[in-house]
């Protein structure tokens, strides 16, 4: 067997390391590495059984449980196997091929709306003014993916955006400051929006709910999110499951025109 090893061979190898090293990745982020380490254990067991030793009876009885262990699998761990797809897919690479399958036209939209300084200045502004003003604010900028679903869950603007207006909302005695601003396409789309909470245990303590939802929109889809801390006046941006604080204006504007890090 060893004298027909070839390079068809080591590939196949070297894809099921690479394979395995992602599904390890994934259940280390989401804590279950102890279940990564039962189902390798499960599985080599089950090779054993029916392809080295050939117990028929063992390995049938096996071969039953490895088909609904894939699905149980698969139910269990569906919030993890979707981000690992959404982290293959916003992979830079991956992220520049799927741009050629873009019409120019919505390639120049989008340009124009994140170069566009006009739009980014108020912003900028409106933060170190809540900033100073200890006023928490959580802004989402739309990048490639649509944020269809949270802004359904909050209140229609589809305002141009000014620094008044964003200060306005974000105001403590407002009644849509309680949630996120959503701006895409260059306008103050929604705002009062409910977004997904990441219960990373990673995430500092001193960051509170906001920059929580801020991460949990960041890790599901490609926006980047700006928070501003009521408590610390602290300015800090989401992007891909990361943050960025303690922001200047300065570094907050080409955050805001690279609509990401």
């Amino acid at each position: 067997m060893f004298f027909n090893f070839g390079l068809k061979d080591a590939i196949d190898i070297l894809l099921v390391a690479v394979i395995l090293y992602y599904c390890y990745k994934v259940m280390k982020r989401s804590r279950s590495v102890n279940i990564f380490y039962g189902v390798l254990i499960f599985v080599s067991f089950w090779i054993i059984v029916s392809k080295v030793l050939d117990m028929k009876l063992l390995g049938g009885i096996l071969n039953q449980l490895v088909n609904v262990g894939a699905i149980a699998l698969i139910i269990l761990f569906q919030e993890d196997i979707r981000h690992f797809f959404y982290d293959l897919g916003a992979h830079e690479k991956a992220s520049k091929f799927m741009r050629l399958f873009r019409s120019d036209r919505k390639r120049r939209k989008d340009n124009e709306y994140r170069n566009d300084r006009e739009v980014i200045f108020p912003i900028v502004m409106a933060c170190l003014n809540m900033s100073k003003q200890h006023i928490g604010a959580l802004i989402v900028m739309e990048n490639d993916m649509p944020l269809t679903e949270a802004i359904r869950s909050g209140e229609t603007i589809n305002a141009r955006i000014t620094q008044r207006l964003i200060e306005n909302i974000f105001f403590k005695n407002s009644p849509l400051h309680d949630g996120a601003m959503i701006i895409s396409e260059g306008k103050i789309t929604a705002a009062a929006c409910i977004l997904p909470i990441s219960h990373d245990l990673d995430i500092p303590k001193e960051f509170g709910l906001r920059h929580r939802a801020g991460k949990g929109i960041t890790s599901e889809t490609d926006a980047l999110a700006i928070i501003v801390s009521e408590e610390t006046g602290n300015i800090t941006a989401a992007y891909s499951d990361q943050f960025r604080s303690h922001l200047s204006a300065e570094e907050l504007e080409i955050i805001l025109l690279k609509g990401r890090f």
